[in-house]
């Protein structure tokens, strides 16, 4: 006899976001039902207990705590998990001491949010499902990092929902747009890219939405602008951080209505656009600071895809090289080992477009088929420590240098541990206190046998 799936129902007030949460947990095994409130989800109760309830924490009508002691009223033993995108403190403590399992923060770490569910009701019958999707020619995925942004950005490409992509400059953000339109339902329409911070600000106006005949001195003909020039597929906004204020209020109703005048038109037009926005700057502090509207912050954050920047996904970097020499044309091209360990020490500020640069430099400066350290700028040279330019190395298990001084290793295994104690032992907010999320805090645990 089969074995049901373990149920999950979804308590959501925002459609996107239930449509993001129960395709994820739909596609890893689990059994899903959803509701857009706490009274339709009481209800629902009645029609059958489910294994787990994620619930939203702030809700029209009734809140999610209050919706939380009311279930647990009914069923004490019922697992619940709330949600919520304005965290702190006293709410987390309420949470805690109506019965909740957890408290998780919006923008949801999916990654996070599976541990969670798996260590609370176990793993869907027949285990996860592989997270990586089939990858389109031109991604680099090396790592445990990457894997992630990869599966997160295919989870949400079939979906409506807006995705906000965060990450330094050069990391390959329209890389990850450019993922989500081809794995979208849009894929055979454009995909318009428009970058804000190299438009002056007098005419970003016209540049997204157009002008008619006469708008402005200058206007001699009328002109569509990038919308509508998207309609049917996807408008990629990089440097969204960069969008003046006086421009958001007209980006905000687009999102929300489909809707918008041209610059100098009386009438209005609608258009069918998914938009997949980017950003190095901190959207967070920038709204703080009244340099961005909060209202579109929170239209463009339905779903955040973090890009970790290339120091922490170092073991793309000989990958993501020999694919630069290629390009130079240097395709039979081999990296020397002492070479390969001044790029592998390097921090990579300006991350894979600094990379790019310097090895198609390389491949230029090398007049044969092997790229040494010669041949690399002398600031890589100059900034790596000396083990990494060819010093002894320490014997395995040694979590110092050859000098005595504590290696990055063990100055991690010391803030995991202090982390955990601090903690009582819970893992998830251990990680929220060292700045990580949870897979990656399993991550290192794994790495260090269980135990830091």
């Amino acid at each position: 006899m089969e074995t049901p799936a373990k149920s999950i129902l979804i308590v959501e007030d925002d459609a996107r976001q239930r449509e993001i949460l129960a395709d994820f947990l739909r596609r890893r095994g689990y059994g899903l039902r959803d509701a857009p409130d706490a009274e339709t989800a009481l209800r629902l109760l009645d029609d059958g207990r489910p294994d787990l309830v994620l619930m939203d924490v702030r809700m029209p009508g009734m809140g999610g705590i209050r919706g939380l002691e009311l279930m647990r009223e009914r069923d004490p033993s019922l697992a619940v998990i709330l949600l919520t995108a304005y965290a702190q403190v006293p709410d987390a403590v309420e949470a805690m001491r109506a019965g909740a399992v957890d408290y998780l923060e919006k923008p949801i770490d999916l990654g996070e949010l599976s541990a969670v569910i798996a260590e609370t009701i176990g793993e869907p019958e027949g285990g996860a499902p592989a997270d990586l999707p089939p990858l389109p020619a031109g991604f680099v995925v090396a790592s445990e990092a990457m894997r992630k942004v990869v599966a997160e950005a295919a989870l949400v490409a079939p979906s409506s929902a807006t995705v906000l992509v965060t990450g330094e400059s050069g990391t390959g953000k329209e890389l990850v747009a450019e993922l989500i339109h081809q794995r979208s339902r849009r894929s055979h329409g454009p995909f318009v890219r428009v970058n804000c911070a190299a438009i002056a600000p007098t005419l970003v106006e016209t540049e997204l939405f157009g002008h008619v005949r006469g708008a402005f001195t200058g206007a001699e003909a009328d002109r569509a602008g990038r919308f509508e020039a998207a309609d049917g597929g996807t408008l990629f906004l990089d440097e969204i951080g960069e969008l003046p204020l006086e421009v958001q209020p007209k980006l905000l109703r687009v999102l929300e209505d489909s809707s918008f005048e041209r610059v100098g038109e009386s009438h209005s037009r609608k258009v069918d656009v998914r938009v997949v926005a980017a950003t190095n700057r901190d959207l967070d502090r920038e709204v703080e600071g009244a340099r961005f509207r909060e209202d579109l912050f929170w239209r463009l954050n339905v779903f955040r895809i973090h890009l970790p920047p290339l120091r922490e996904r170092r073991e793309e970097i000989p990958v993501l090289a020999r694919r630069f020499l290629a390009r130079a044309g240097k395709e039979r091209a081999r990296i020397s080992p002492a070479a390969l360990r001044v790029l592998e020490a390097y921090e990579w500020p300006g991350n894979v477009r600094e990379l790019g640069n310097i090895a198609m430099r390389a491949g230029v400066l090398a007049s044969g088929d092997v790229i040494l350290p010669e041949h690399l700028p002398d600031a890589l040279r100059e900034h790596i420590p000396p083990r990494a330019a060819g010093a002894p190395s320490v014997s395995a298990g040694d979590d110092r240098d050859a000098d005595g001084v504590r290696t990055v290793e063990e100055a991690e295994r010391e803030a995991i541990r202090e982390a955990l104690e601090r903690t009582g032992g819970n893992r998830t907010r251990a990680a929220k206190l060292l700045g990580i999320s949870r897979r990656t805090l399993l991550y290192r645990l794994k790495k260090y046998g269980g135990e830091p």
